[in-house]
Protein backbone atom coordinates (compact mmCIF):
# COMPACT_ATOMS: atom_id res chain seq x y z
CA UNK A 1 0.00 0.00 0.00
CA UNK A 2 2.73 2.09 -0.05
CA UNK A 3 6.26 1.48 -1.89
CA UNK A 4 9.00 1.91 0.48
CA UNK A 5 12.18 0.68 -1.25
CA UNK A 6 10.66 3.36 -4.00
CA UNK A 7 10.79 6.48 -1.83
CA UNK A 8 8.03 6.33 0.19
CA UNK A 9 5.60 6.52 -2.38
CA UNK A 10 1.73 6.96 -1.22
CA UNK A 11 -1.18 6.09 -3.56
CA UNK A 12 -3.57 8.70 -4.16
CA UNK A 13 -6.78 8.59 -1.44
CA UNK A 14 -9.10 6.22 -2.89
CA UNK A 15 -6.97 4.06 -5.08
CA UNK A 16 -6.77 1.10 -2.31
CA UNK A 17 -10.39 1.31 -1.73
CA UNK A 18 -10.52 1.09 -6.07
CA UNK A 19 -8.27 -1.73 -5.52
CA UNK A 20 -10.42 -3.56 -3.30
CA UNK A 21 -13.79 -3.17 -5.26
CA UNK A 22 -11.31 -4.30 -8.56
CA UNK A 23 -10.37 -8.03 -6.41
CA UNK A 24 -13.71 -8.46 -5.35
CA UNK A 25 -15.87 -7.77 -9.05
CA UNK A 26 -13.26 -10.34 -10.50
CA UNK A 27 -12.78 -12.33 -7.90
CA UNK A 28 -8.84 -11.36 -7.41
CA UNK A 29 -6.75 -12.06 -4.45
CA UNK A 30 -5.35 -8.92 -3.25
CA UNK A 31 -1.70 -9.16 -2.01
CA UNK A 32 -0.44 -6.28 0.78
CA UNK A 33 2.87 -6.23 1.86
CA UNK A 34 3.34 -4.26 4.91
CA UNK A 35 6.34 -5.50 5.87
CA UNK A 36 7.66 -1.96 5.90
CA UNK A 37 4.42 -0.19 6.14
CA UNK A 38 2.66 -2.32 8.99
CA UNK A 39 2.62 -2.31 12.57
CA UNK A 40 2.89 1.15 13.63
CA UNK A 41 4.83 2.38 11.01
CA UNK A 42 2.29 4.72 9.67
CA UNK A 43 0.50 5.53 12.75
CA UNK A 44 -1.60 2.18 12.02
CA UNK A 45 -1.55 -1.48 12.66
CA UNK A 46 -1.47 -1.48 8.97
CA UNK A 47 -1.58 1.79 6.25
CA UNK A 48 -4.39 -0.04 4.32
CA UNK A 49 -6.32 1.08 7.49
CA UNK A 50 -6.42 4.48 6.50
CA UNK A 51 -9.03 3.51 3.60
CA UNK A 52 -10.48 1.11 5.53
CA UNK A 53 -10.00 -1.53 3.55
CA UNK A 54 -8.84 -5.18 4.15
CA UNK A 55 -6.51 -6.98 1.50
CA UNK A 56 -6.97 -10.93 1.12
CA UNK A 57 -3.69 -11.54 2.38
CA UNK A 58 -1.57 -9.22 4.90
CA UNK A 59 2.13 -9.15 4.83
CA UNK A 60 4.30 -8.50 8.08
CA UNK A 61 7.75 -8.61 9.33
CA UNK A 62 10.38 -5.73 10.56
CA UNK A 63 9.00 -4.51 13.71
CA UNK A 64 6.49 -7.70 14.34
CA UNK A 65 10.23 -9.25 15.92
CA UNK A 66 10.61 -6.08 17.91
CA UNK A 67 14.18 -5.96 17.34
CA UNK A 68 14.50 -9.27 19.01
CA UNK A 69 13.95 -12.06 16.98
CA UNK A 70 13.47 -12.07 13.12
CA UNK A 71 10.00 -13.27 12.03
CA UNK A 72 7.66 -12.20 9.28
CA UNK A 73 3.75 -13.27 8.99
CA UNK A 74 1.03 -13.70 6.54
CA UNK A 75 -2.60 -13.39 7.69
CA UNK A 76 -5.45 -14.22 5.64
CA UNK A 77 -8.78 -15.45 6.48
CA UNK A 78 -9.83 -19.21 6.73
CA UNK A 79 -11.22 -19.40 2.93
CA UNK A 80 -7.71 -18.82 1.45
CA UNK A 81 -5.58 -19.78 4.47
CA UNK A 82 -7.52 -23.81 4.15
CA UNK A 83 -7.12 -23.96 0.22
CA UNK A 84 -3.48 -25.44 1.15
CA UNK A 85 -4.12 -28.72 2.78
CA UNK A 86 -1.17 -30.77 5.13
CA UNK A 87 1.44 -32.01 3.72
CA UNK A 88 1.38 -29.22 0.67
CA UNK A 89 3.45 -26.28 1.91
CA UNK A 90 6.40 -26.48 4.51
CA UNK A 91 8.48 -24.78 6.18
CA UNK A 92 11.87 -25.20 7.76
CA UNK A 93 11.33 -22.16 10.63
CA UNK A 94 7.39 -21.78 10.29
CA UNK A 95 5.59 -21.53 13.50
CA UNK A 96 9.05 -21.39 15.33
CA UNK A 97 7.93 -21.16 19.09
CA UNK A 98 9.90 -18.58 20.16
CA UNK A 99 9.42 -16.63 17.14
CA UNK A 100 5.80 -16.16 17.96
CA UNK A 101 6.18 -15.53 21.24
CA UNK A 102 8.34 -12.14 20.23
CA UNK A 103 5.46 -11.69 17.99
CA UNK A 104 2.78 -11.41 20.42
CA UNK A 105 4.26 -9.38 22.64
CA UNK A 106 5.70 -7.06 20.48
CA UNK A 107 2.14 -6.68 19.03
CA UNK A 108 1.41 -6.31 22.67
CA UNK A 109 3.61 -3.56 23.78
CA UNK A 110 2.45 -1.28 20.47
CA UNK A 111 -0.78 -1.13 21.80
CA UNK A 112 0.06 -1.17 25.54
CA UNK A 113 2.44 1.91 25.02
CA UNK A 114 0.38 4.03 22.41
CA UNK A 115 2.71 3.81 20.26
CA UNK A 116 0.63 4.12 16.45
CA UNK A 117 -0.49 7.29 18.37
CA UNK A 118 2.73 8.43 19.04
CA UNK A 119 4.16 7.54 14.97
CA UNK A 120 1.13 9.72 14.20
CA UNK A 121 2.39 12.77 16.46
CA UNK A 122 5.94 12.46 16.19
CA UNK A 123 5.36 12.07 12.45
CA UNK A 124 3.50 15.16 12.73
CA UNK A 125 6.44 17.06 13.88
CA UNK A 126 8.87 15.54 11.25
CA UNK A 127 6.31 16.19 8.30
CA UNK A 128 6.21 19.78 9.36
CA UNK A 129 9.79 20.55 9.64
CA UNK A 130 10.39 18.70 6.50
CA UNK A 131 7.83 20.57 4.46
CA UNK A 132 9.67 23.80 5.45
CA UNK A 133 13.35 22.89 3.94
CA UNK A 134 14.13 25.01 1.23
CA UNK A 135 12.46 24.39 -2.31
CA UNK A 136 15.92 24.92 -4.04
CA UNK A 137 17.08 21.87 -2.59
CA UNK A 138 13.89 19.46 -1.76
CA UNK A 139 11.91 18.92 -4.50
CA UNK A 140 8.60 16.88 -2.73
CA UNK A 141 7.84 16.12 0.94
CA UNK A 142 5.95 13.01 1.21
CA UNK A 143 5.44 10.57 3.68
CA UNK A 144 2.41 9.45 6.86
CA UNK A 145 3.17 8.71 10.37
CA UNK A 146 7.26 8.08 10.98
CA UNK A 147 7.53 7.12 7.05
CA UNK A 148 9.07 9.64 4.77
CA UNK A 149 10.52 10.65 1.53
CA UNK A 150 12.34 13.56 0.47
CA UNK A 151 12.96 14.52 -2.91
CA UNK A 152 15.94 16.07 -3.41
CA UNK A 153 17.03 18.55 -6.59
CA UNK A 154 20.46 16.50 -7.55
CA UNK A 155 23.34 19.10 -8.03
CA UNK A 156 26.80 18.96 -8.03
CA UNK A 157 26.34 19.55 -4.48
CA UNK A 158 23.54 17.69 -3.21
CA UNK A 159 21.80 14.61 -3.91
CA UNK A 160 20.65 11.73 -1.73
CA UNK A 161 23.60 9.86 -0.90
CA UNK A 162 25.74 13.28 -0.10
CA UNK A 163 22.51 14.49 1.75
CA UNK A 164 23.01 11.27 4.01
CA UNK A 165 26.73 11.42 4.49
CA UNK A 166 26.16 15.18 5.69
CA UNK A 167 23.44 13.56 8.12
CA UNK A 168 25.82 10.81 9.46
CA UNK A 169 28.44 13.14 10.16
CA UNK A 170 26.03 15.37 12.22
CA UNK A 171 24.85 12.15 14.18
CA UNK A 172 21.46 11.05 12.46
CA UNK A 173 21.15 7.81 9.71
CA UNK A 174 18.73 8.19 6.74
CA UNK A 175 18.88 6.09 3.48
CA UNK A 176 19.11 7.24 0.41
CA UNK A 177 16.92 5.45 -2.52
CA UNK A 178 17.25 5.91 -6.27
CA UNK A 179 19.68 8.72 -6.05
CA UNK A 180 17.68 11.53 -5.72
CA UNK A 181 15.52 10.25 -2.78
CA UNK A 182 16.35 9.95 1.04
CA UNK A 183 14.19 8.22 3.67
CA UNK A 184 13.58 9.01 7.50
CA UNK A 185 12.07 6.04 8.97
CA UNK A 186 12.40 7.12 12.88
CA UNK A 187 12.29 4.26 15.38
CA UNK A 188 8.47 4.42 16.45
CA UNK A 189 9.08 4.59 20.66
CA UNK A 190 11.12 8.31 19.47
CA UNK A 191 9.86 10.88 22.02
CA UNK A 192 9.79 14.72 21.30
CA UNK A 193 12.97 15.58 22.36
CA UNK A 194 14.52 12.81 19.80
CA UNK A 195 12.01 14.37 17.24
CA UNK A 196 13.18 17.77 18.01
CA UNK A 197 16.72 17.28 18.00
CA UNK A 198 16.55 14.83 14.76
CA UNK A 199 14.66 17.50 12.68
CA UNK A 200 17.53 20.07 13.95
CA UNK A 201 19.98 18.39 12.26
CA UNK A 202 18.48 17.62 9.32
CA UNK A 203 16.97 21.09 9.12
CA UNK A 204 20.92 22.50 9.31
CA UNK A 205 22.11 20.24 6.89
CA UNK A 206 19.44 20.21 4.11
CA UNK A 207 20.07 24.18 3.98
Amino acid sequence: PIQGEAGVNLPDDGYLRGVRALCDQYNVLWIADEVQSGLGRTGRRSACEWEGVKPDILTLGKALGGGVFPVSAALTRDEVMLCIQPGEHGSTFGGNPLGCQVAMTAMDVLESEGLYDNAIQMGDILMKELKQLPSEVVELVRGRGLFCGVVIRETEQFNAWAVCMKLRDAGLLAKPTHGHIVRFTPPIVINKQEMEQATEIICNTIS
